[in-house]
């Protein structure tokens, strides 16, 4: 396989900007078939930004953002559709229907998106479900269940539809360790499992670090580090390392530029 047959997502000098904010200026990225990447950064750095490039909710300013060699911005509204039912999106909040219960919430795309009998959708619902492990729980309501729950049954509705690529949008974002584990395990498990390629988007590093194959650190508007896990922990690059150790002060300053504090309290006009 050469190497650009390896390659899904691209990312050429990519630059995209909200109202008066710069949030990428010359980003330039390959993820990898058939891997977990994690793209890490600060909050604000313009991870699920990338994420919407990605479906082509948000088209980049300048440069190229292909899918499969495909140029995002240069689809048609019906070949933009045929590529998104290739790819899932695993949101924040989870987003489950509230009014639906778990089973129905697993079955909805394939009710939207297929034209499977009912019989089918039910044993592929059952299926999905019993993959993270909630098959028991296919008749509660969303309000029943835990948020490591509810972020489990999102999972098993991304999975529906058999994708290609699935794009995890802060997986860990508010989970206690329990849940963290278990959810740190499922990605890994599934990716597996379906031969997927799975791109998370997160600041929870040592979550990240421990089931990722590539990772790319986002900030300045650009990647400032990319590698293998242990080449991510092995840099010399100071900003890199004040984002995966913590450091309160550095390269990103603890202060928010502002006057001389002596000048500004103690003098007055």
């Amino acid at each position: 396989m050469s190497l650009k047959a390896q390659i899904f997502v691209e990312c050429h000098h990519v630059g995209f900007r909200r109202e008066d904010k710069t949030v990428f200026s010359g980003l330039n990225m390959a993820i990898k078939k058939g891997q977990i990447t994690a793209i890490l950064g600060p909050s604000g750095t313009g991870k699920t930004t990338l994420l919407k490039l990605f479906c082509g909710q948000l088209i980049a300013a300048t440069g190229e953002v292909l899918i499969d060699g495909q140029d995002i911005a240069e689809l048609n509204r019906v070949d933009l559709f045929k590529l998104r039912q290739r790819m899932s999106l695993l949101f924040q909040t989870g987003a489950l229907f509230t009014d639906m219960n778990v089973f129905e919430n697993v079955a909805f795309a394939l009710r939207e998106h297929t034209r499977l009998p009912e019989h089918m959708i039910r044993d592929l619902v059952l299926l999905r479900l019993d993959s993270v492990g909630l098959r028991g729980a296919a008749d509660l309501m969303p309000s029943q269940l835990s948020g490591g729950m509810a972020r489990r049954v999102a999972l098993a509705r991304s999975l529906a539809l058999d994708p290609e690529l699935i794009l995890y949008d802060e997986p860990f974002t508010g989970q206690d360790p329990i849940s963290m584990g278990v959810l740190v395990n499922l990605i890994r498990q599934v990716h597996e499992d379906l031969n997927l390629t799975s791109v998370l988007v997160t600041h929870d590093v040592k979550e990240a670090l421990s089931i990722a194959d590539q990772v790319f650190i986002l900030a300045q508007g650009r990647v400032i580090g990319s590698g293998t896990p242990e080449q991510i922990k092995q840099s010399d690059d100071p900003l890199v390392k004040q984002f995966l150790y913590g450091h309160v002060d550095g390269p990103v300053p603890f202060h928010y530029p502002a006057p001389n504090l002596t000048e500004q309290v103690l003098h007055h006009d």
